[in-house]
């Protein structure tokens, strides 16, 4: 065993260390980008760990939910029957605004039983608000937006459930009177299905549930998820609320940003312990769609809608060059050189040296992945126990790792030719139609 181990390795090394001008060109272009990220997340959660050891809150202002329905049906009784659960002392106005009820008939009759079996509960409002057109996901998000009695709204989709104290939780960001948006946590419902929903699995608590929780302590927050996240409705009326097209959540939080420049005082948040609870695609076709369309709209949004104001001016210097790097360089660049560099290994050496390669960079990013792991799991997961059965997987996460960033250099060479954005279920044809086309 030992011997044939030994073998391996001086093969790998003769392969490798013949042929050095490549690691010279390849590595250094991985680490380079990926290294200060990675680092700069682990020393984010480290102070965020610091900071939260004695959490005390005592902000419980009024809070209105808005649940995105379509074609959910009888799946929205756990998100609404989750939210009623809610264990906090100030009230909570629940919209479920269904979008295009005449075509789901289930979804909305659903609704409607909702509202009336929480009828006599006065702390926790159940209102249904019927689109009866299809409007699209924006329509609906602003629909609830302009229904929302209370000052502070969480929008939800449809098919999530959530922990008994979330809410608590996540108001625990707005005692501080500059917060003015915070993302909640997303983890992975099915996670045991099957192995592709626990890679997703790790990679909603890693990337994530992890990157955000350390990107956030700097002002580097990339994205507020459009599945679960809390904003001050005033703020977010200012900003124009949702907005047409496809990924909307990143779209907002662009807009966010630049308004965060202008009032420098705001801050955007992100609550790792505010737990939600969603199912992954659980089959490599629905996984590819998923990832085509988020993966897509990066470059749309990024190179198309929001290229005038990728400016140091409107989002500052450290914004900036953080969007740029982890925003265009690392999601939508980087992936196409990562495929053309390993097709051109491929076709132009041995299969040996092929092999060698790929194993040396598969051990750099396990040990990237077993450090990421160990540090959410003992300083940020609030589910240990459940959580650290999913550490004998890790050996498998590279090549996932590696797979999804196929589908994103696919899914931006997609979009550069087909302008696939405008191809999104989120909204109707007459709608993605009549938005404006960057």
């Amino acid at each position: 065993m030992i011997e044939g181990i030994i073998t391996v390795a001086k093969t790998i090394s003769t392969q490798v260390f013949t042929n050095t001008e490549l690691l010279i060109t390849f590595l250094p272009v991985i680490l380079m980008v990926e290294l200060p990220l990675i680092l700069l997340v682990l020393i984010g959660i480290f102070k965020w760990h610091w900071k939260n050891k004695v959490p005390i809150n005592t902000h419980t202002p009024n809070v209105s939910f808005i649940i995105t329905c379509y074609g959910e049906g009888k799946g929205i009784e756990v998100t609404v029957d989750t939210l009623v659960e809610q264990v906090y002392p100030g009230n909570i106005e629940i919209l479920a605004v269904v979008d295009g009820a005449v075509q789901n008939v289930e979804t909305y009759q659903t609704a409607m039983k909702l509202q009336e079996k929480y009828a006599s509960r006065k702390d926790r409002v159940v209102r249904v608000i019927p689109k009866w057109q299809r409007g699209g996901r924006v329509s609906t998000l602003n629909t609830g937006l302009y229904k929302a009695k209370h000052d502070i709204v969480i929008n939800v989709d449809g098919d999530t459930s959530f922990d008994n104290d979330m809410t608590f939780k996540m108001m625990r960001q707005f005692t501080d009177s500059n917060v003015i948006a915070s993302g909640g946590a997303l983890r992975v419902r099915n996670w045991d299905k099957n192995v592709l929903t626990r890679m997703q699995a790790l990679e909603y608590m890693m990337s994530m549930q992890g990157g955000k929780t350390g990107t956030s302590q700097f002002g580097l927050l990339n994205n507020i998820s459009g599945a679960f996240g809390a904003f001050r409705k005033k703020q977010l009326k200012r900003v124009g609320g949702w907005d047409t097209h496809t990924a909307e959540d990143l779209d907002l939080t662009m807009r966010l940003k630049q308004y965060k420049r202008r009032y420098q005082q705001s801050k955007l948040a992100f609550t790792p312990h505010a737990v939600g609870h969603t199912d992954a695609p659980d089959t490599l076709r629905d996984f590819v769609l998923q990832r085509l369309r988020w993966d897509g709209d990066l470059l749309f949004l990024y190179l198309r809608k929001h290229i005038k104001g990728l400016t140091p001016r409107l989002l500052g210097w450290r914004v900036f060059l953080y969007t740029m790097v982890y925003g265009v360089l690392q999601n939508v660049l980087l992936p196409i050189f990562i495929v053309l560099f390993t097709s051109y290994i491929f076709a132009s050496y041995p299969i040996l040296f092929f092999a060698s390669v790929s194993f040396i960079v598969y051990g750099i990013y396990l040990g990237f992945v077993v450090v990421k792991f160990t540090v959410y799991l003992f300083l940020i997961s609030e589910r240990k126990m459940s959580d650290v059965s999913l550490a004998g997987w890790l050996f498998i996460y590279p090549i996932y790792a590696v797979f999804s960033r196929f589908v994103t250099a696919f899914s931006i060479i997609n979009e550069t030719v087909r302008r696939s954005h405008e191809e999104s279920s989120m909204a109707p044809w007459w709608v993605l139609k009549r938005g404006k086309r960057f």
